[in-house]
């Protein structure tokens, strides 16, 4: 039974990394738990974010207080650093590129995120690729619809957590979302008829060397990730095309650090890539206390130019279960993270937000599983622990 704000299960070591000192663009949870993974290394965070009470102003060396896209504060960040990298993907891009030009090295490259800022870009960018992807329609809501009911619209920029995904059953739905996304830019896609969604977090390191985690199932409740279940239970062919998806798209964008590669999986036993995010990933946190290597740890090994490390598990499989706000309040539920940490080979890892609220992403618990766990049922298991822990959490 552990109870911890952010546990790490990397051991010390000695670090040759070329650079010591990270700027991270984004001070949110992301930020935060790469704390531990860049102490063990030897690897100082500056981070660049709005406020002092963001997650990762405490275990970070510095901060400068700007909002993540204020291109003049991302130049006071570099010139204390030896290289940014990136938490979220609500940057400048255009902006940015003044400062590569004057020398700033950021990892990922601008390059490497151009293509997959913006949704439809992305889509394009994989359709080049050949790789597979839902039919989707770039559409401005005054155009006639590319597409029957049901389909899926996103907006292109800025969409996180569910957040500027709508799924539009019928004409009625269609009206009000049109309504309210008047005048955007946005992508239309097919509801695709899925079996399962997994996720590949794959890091790439500048010369070329890529390592890839178990892949996971992940479980989503109003587009915002539910559950991730480690490994998934899927054939061989099914890792293999994964897996080869996961080369080619970092090999293509040449990247450098952690991506997060969301893919549907069809009753057929196909694949189509979701979205992809160009930074840790919600659906890798189960890494931190179930891998030889948390993603934290990878992508700071990464961008460092460190060799990366081991991404196998260390035990039969993990479970871990986002612990989403509920309510509109002030409060650190610590009644109920001691409760969670009582859960047999639970981990509780807690972001340190000062407020809640219905949705917002405030922590999450993984729970390692045994061999007896595994043999008597993964997904079985898997989904009595999610029950066990939201039974706990949402309680009134």
């Amino acid at each position: 039974m552990n109870f911890t704000h952010m546990k790490s299960n990397q051991t010390a070591a000695s670090s040759s990394a070329k650079f010591k000192r990270v700027g991270v663009v984004g001070g949110g949870q992301l930020a935060s738990m790469m704390g531990d993974a860049a102490s063990a290394l030897g690897i100082e965070l500056v981070v660049q974010t709005p406020h002092a009470t963001d997650p990762a102003v405490s275990v970070a060396a510095g901060a400068v207080l700007a909002a993540v896209d204020d291109v003049l504060a991302t130049a006071q960040l570099a010139d204390g650093c030896d290289v940014i990298t990136f938490e979220n993907e609500f940057v400048d891009l255009d902006g940015l590129r003044s400062l590569e030009q004057q020398g700033v090295l950021f990892q990922p490259s601008l390059s490497s995120l151009s293509p997959l800022l913006d949704k439809y870009v992305q889509r394009c960018y994989l359709k080049g690729l050949g790789l597979p992807t839902p039919r989707f329609w770039t559409w401005d809501c005054s155009a006639d619809l590319p597409i029957d009911f049901p389909f899926v619209v996103k907006v292109r920029r800025h969409g996180y957590d569910g957040q500027g995904t709508f799924i539009v059953k019928d004409r009625e739905s269609f009206e009000s979302i049109s309504a309210k996304l008047a005048g955007q830019s946005l992508l239309v896609e097919e509801l695709v008829p899925f079996d399962r969604e997994l996720a590949v977090i794959a890091a790439r390191s500048p010369t070329g060397e890529i390592a890839i985690y178990p892949i996971v199932e992940t479980q989503q409740l109003h587009q915002v990730c539910r559950l991730v279940i480690a490994p998934a239970d899927i054939s061989l062919d099914v890792k293999t095309a994964a897996c080869a998806i996961a080369h080619t798209l970092l090999n293509s964008l040449e990247a450098v650090g952690i991506f997060g590669i969301e893919l549907f999986l069809t009753a057929d036993n196909k694949l189509l890539v979701n979205e992809i995010a160009p930074r840790t990933h919600n659906s890798g946190h189960f890494t931190i206390d179930a891998c030889e290597t948390s993603q934290f740890e990878q992508h700071l090994r990464a961008v460092c130019q460190l060799p990366l490390g081991n991404c196998e598990l260390k035990c039969a499989g993990a479970v871990m279960v986002n612990l989403l706000g509920y309510e509109s309040a002030e409060s650190d539920y610590l009644e109920k993270r001691q409760q969670l940490a009582q859960i047999e080979g639970a981990f509780v890892h807690w972001y340190g937000k000062k407020v809640s609220r219905p949705g917002r992403k405030l922590g999450h618990v993984t729970v390692l599983l045994g061999e007896e766990a595994v043999a008597q049922g993964r997904i079985a298991r898997a989904q009595a622990i999610a029950q066990t822990v939201e039974s706990i959490w949402y309680a009134s």
